[in-house]
């Protein structure tokens, strides 16, 4: 890992580049491919299927029986460990549930909301070297909670066309059984725009590489919303004296692990921790099955040294990271300033991997920075609100002159004339 010391300020942009591609380098494709499944439907899912995953398909759909097999080869330690996760899961998003808010704004003027389940959504689960069933988990409970009508699942097939026995059991687990066997742009284009057999939702969810983020950022040229853009890992520890080196070390490569284009950060106020964290990774990394995939995701990897706790927070905020892990002796007034991160980990005690996995909050969140502007997936995430209204004839008496002042100095009579036409026949009555 590169190593930086109390680096100034106007370095901070370099440092904090991620070392995912050009997006736009990749727009080109997501229009060829949203363009031929537009035009061939299912034939071009297929075709691209072939030509990107090296697999002939001869059906995209995954049916019952396949489901049932798939669930017996599971092990019961591992459906075990799978419904302690899902009930975590479930209890935290279920706590997220907001009663109907209704307020009378003045007398006669009553204004309320509540909130709906979004009817179509569609579930993208990350597929290659890992089966990631845990974000099955993650995307189908809080669907469910929601009340969402229609969930749909897409994952890609591995070199025999077929989908993780895991995955298949925990799809099954949260209620899923619209499934099918695809991946990459091709899967968000086929949910985006429907074919003769992938349903057309309203709106995607889930993590991807690159060409899976920018086909969700083109898919909502279609009228179709995404959750955030979600593309590859990232995690940033911040820690002083207080922290265990082992501790830190294990995040970092439990990061590191995910792919060759994560990126991990250790922010320190410690020299000596700068030593102790390095040579822990070169110890914990050569006992990985993955250790390749951490050693090429540690090229872009730092170690950021700042004498001074304040210069570390400023850092963290500029970053903005999607994973936080906070292990100082004075954590809670660390943690009360941060602005920017998607998931914050607070504690020797608190792993990343307990939020992958089973303690209960989203692991699908923003990277790239755009914790800024998004928030992790949640229960909001699969609901829509809707405001309503209802006036008496008291009520816009005492209202409608508001209306009418307000439009006119717009200039928009008909406004107006909404409000006076009533105002007019009450007046009469």
């Amino acid at each position: 890992m590169q190593r930086f010391i109390n680096p100034s300020e106007e370095k901070w942009e370099t440092l904090c580049q991620r070392g995912s591609a050009s997006y736009t380098s990749l727009e080109p494709l997501a229009k060829e491919v949203f363009d031929e499944v537009s035009k061939k439907g299912d034939q071009a899912l297929y075709a691209f299927t072939e030509k990107f995953d090296k697999v002939t398909l001869k059906k995209l759909s995954v049916g019952a029986d396949e489901i049932e097999e798939a669930k017996v080869r599971v092990p019961q330690k591992l459906k075990s460990a799978i419904q302690k996760a899902k009930d975590n899961i479930h209890l935290f998003h279920r706590a997220q549930k907001t009663n109907e808010i209704k307020v009378e704004t003045q007398k006669g003027v009553n204004c309320w909301q509540k909130k709906l389940p979004i009817e179509k959504v569609g579930l993208y689960i990350p597929g290659g070297s890992a089966p990631l069933f845990s974000t099955v988990l993650m995307l189908a409970i809080p669907a469910q909670v929601a009340g969402c009508d229609k969930v749909v699942l897409c994952s890609p097939p591995d070199i025999n066309g077929k989908l993780p026995d895991v995955v298949l059991y925990t799809a099954d687990l949260c209620g899923i059984d619209t499934i099918f066997k695809l991946g990459g742009m091709q899967a968000i284009a086929g949910m985006t725009l429907g074919t003769e057999t992938l349903p057309k939702v309203d709106k995607l969810f889930g993590p991807g590489n690159q060409y899976v983020t920018v086909a969700k950022q083109w898919a909502t040229q279609y009228s179709v919303a995404i959750d955030m853009p979600a593309g590859p890992s990232e995690l940033m520890v911040v820690a002083d004296a207080s922290a265990d080196p082992a501790f830190v070390a294990s995040d970092l490569l439990s990061q590191a692990e995910h792919g060759p284009d994560s990126q991990v950060l250790f922010v320190t106020t410690d020299t000596k921790m700068m030593d102790r964290v390095d040579a822990e990774v070169d110890r914990q990394i050569t006992v990985l099955a993955r250790q390749d995939t951490a050693r090429e995701a540690l090229k872009n990897s730092k170690i950021i040294f700042f004498d001074q706790e304040e210069e570390a927070l400023k850092f963290t905020n500029f970053y903005g990271a999607e994973h936080l892990i906070v292990c100082l002796k004075n954590e809670d007034e660390f943690v009360d300033k941060i602005k920017h991160a998607g998931s914050v980990f607070i504690g020797n005690y608190t792993p990343e991997s307990a939020g992958d996995y089973a303690s209960g909050t989203n692991h699908t969140l923003p990277t790239n920075g755009y914790v800024r502007q998004y928030s992790g997936v949640n229960l909001d995430s699969f609901l829509k609100a809707i405001t309503y209204q209802k006036i008496s004839a008291k009520g816009l008496q005492e209202l409608g002159p508001v209306i009418e002042e307000m439009a006119n100095a717009e200039g928009l009579q008909a406004h107006k004339n909404a409000v006076t036409i009533r105002l007019n026949k009450l007046q009469n009555e």
